[in-house]
């Protein structure tokens, strides 16, 4: 079986692109990935490009193939839809493909644009991952879901907000010096304790933003990146898939997210590594409870531990394991459809030694990224390795 190189990414900045039409921003990403991977597009074999909301936001369906005349790709193109970890399972699907013998260069990523409706609209474009006959129509938001599955977590195992806050300082700061980041700014612990509301016990900065914003990565067989002599310094290892029941009230637990754990240990298997080997992560810290559930999945820490990941410097930059060193889903942004893809990219640049906050993993050898898909009833896990 070969070997699945990383050998290009790119990416628009996140955040507010206004009247911007998501082909433009998906043509700005693959373009950025097509260069930084130096090859033609003309040898591209696939397209596997993630969205969530176009129908909606842009009234545009059938989107791949729009998007591969966007990018100047003339190859077949499939749209993936998995919620948040739409273009986590395109990835998975690229990486599928090369190691089956299909293709050898596939541009993966996605796009997502939310700007073009208000927050009332975007709230119930996103809340349509719910299950709608049982969740969505008693009025639950995904911010009331997470608050729900917040006040379990701190039932079960204990913590509370100013722990959640912890989460939010550290991503923030690590966004600030990110140039793709929505927010590349600072907040202190007495910002996010003191912000209103979302749904309790979250707060505003607790909550990820509204973002606009794309992202695409060139893969490449082992093969191909021999014969073309490309640099492509970084592996994807390892593949997981997770899923679980979609309405939180058919679940047997809402304060873990067994579909991650599941995602990750048929990683791991997949990649030949364990939870002690990683070195880095990006993981889906869609609301800060989401980054502590997630890090107990990834067997980062310890079951009610991952809560004071973040305030006891484990995940910090200077930490054991740094987590999302991009500013995370909370700062960086989190355009749905792109977020999957965006993971990819940052961890590329962690591991190549390109991205801004690469001193901080300077001798790094192996990433994780973890993509869920509304209250975690999806989830991809990737597995990332610097090649021997």
């Amino acid at each position: 079986m070969t070997s699945v190189r990383v050998a290009g990414v790119g990416l628009t900045p996140f955040g507010d692109h206004g009247d911007r039409a998501g082909r433009d921003l998906f043509a700005e990403a693959a373009a950025a990935a097509i260069d930084d991977a130096e090859i033609d597009r003309a040898a591209v074999d696939q397209l596997a490009y993630g969205n969530f909301m176009g129908a909606l936001a842009e009234q545009q369906g059938h989107q791949a193939p729009l998007m591969a005349e966007a990018a100047g790709l003339d190859c077949p193109a499939t749209r993936y839809e998995e919620a948040c970890a739409s273009a986590g399972v395109a990835v998975k699907a690229a990486v599928e493909a090369i190691r089956a013998g299909t293709a050898d260069l596939v541009v993966a990523g996605g796009m997502e644009r939310m700007n073009c409706l208000d927050t009332g609209e975007a709230t119930e474009a996103l809340a349509i991952a719910a299950d709608e006959l049982y969740e969505v129509r008693a009025g639950m938001t995904f911010p009331s879901a997470y608050a729900l599955m917040a006040q379990a977590y701190f039932d079960r195992f204990g913590g509370g907000r100013a722990d959640l806050a912890h989460i939010a300082v550290k991503n923030h700061a690590n966004a600030v010096p990110n140039e793709y980041a929505q927010y590349q700014r600072e907040i202190t612990v007495d910002d996010a304790l003191d912000a209103p509301p979302v749904a309790e016990p979250l707060h505003l900065y607790d909550a990820c933003p509204i973002t606009d914003g794309a992202s695409a990565v060139v893969l490449a067989s082992e093969e191909y990146v021999t014969a073309n002599d490309l640099d492509a310094p970084v592996e994807i290892t390892g593949v997981g898939q997770g899923g679980d029941r979609l309405a939180l009230q058919d679940r047997d637990a809402i304060a873990e997210t067994p579909a991650a754990t599941e995602a990750a240990e048929v990683a791991y298997a997949d990649s030949g590594i364990t939870a002690a080997d990683i070195d880095v992560a990006e993981v889906h810290d869609c609301f800060t409870i989401a980054e502590a559930m997630a890090l107990e999945s990834l067997g980062i820490a310890d079951s009610g531990e991952g809560i004071v990941a973040a305030r006891d410097g484990k995940t910090t930059p200077d930490g054991d394991c740094p987590v999302n060193l991009s500013g995370g889903l909370k700062a960086k942004g989190h355009p749905v459809g792109a977020t999957g893809g965006s993971q990819i990219a940052e961890l590329t640049r962690l591991l190549r030694g390109d991205h801004p906050n690469s001193e901080h993993v300077a001798d790094a050898t192996t990433g994780v990224a973890h993509n869920a898909g509304g209250t975690v009833a999806s989830a991809v896990v990737h597995v990332l390795e610097v090649a021997e």
